[in-house]
């Protein structure tokens, strides 16, 4: 009994790494040049069944803009922790780079990520790009149904 104990918590040790492991996914959004103000984004991610999971990025310096991405803002309840994670609006014709962490698992196990813009004066555009988290759609750039050029992940 004394061995079976400390080969069990070896045993544990070893397989967290197995279960916890993650990558760096990079995100990058070419916006087009849309002549208006700097565009709003939200980043986030939804697993199957389409139900919110997880924001990755927020392009919105004030909460009070955050309203204006509309399936981000009600999945999260109006209320998304975004501390480290959001940055300044995106400008016409700009680019939009970012590193997020996101576990192995994740993919192509059926998730999504999500982006909704916005710009002042403009129109809003909820899911603008939807794209499923896959091995095989990795690298390649989607279109944007309003503001977003192109929108590519990259492992």
């Amino acid at each position: 009994m004394k061995l079976v104990l400390p080969l069990a918590a070896i045993a544990g040790a070893l397989a967290v790494p197995s279960i916890a492991s993650a990558r760096q996914v990079t995100l990058e959004t070419q916006m087009k040049d849309y002549g208006g103000d700097g565009a709003y984004l939200a980043i986030y991610l939804s697993d199957r069944t389409g139900r919110y999971q997880r924001t990755l990025w927020v392009a919105a310096p004030k909460a009070k803009y955050w309203r204006h991405l509309p399936d981000w803002y009600r999945a999260t309840g109006g209320t998304a922790k975004v501390d480290g994670i959001s940055g300044a609006s995106v400008g016409a014709g700009k680019a939009l780079r970012v590193t997020v962490e996101l576990a192995d698992t994740l993919l192509d196990a059926g998730y999504e990520i999500h982006i909704d813009t916005a710009v002042e004066k403009m129109k809003e555009n909820p899911s603008e790009v939807v794209v499923p988290l896959t091995s095989a759609g990795a690298a390649k750039p989607v279109t944007g149904r309003g503001y977003v050029k192109s929108f590519r992940y990259i492992l």
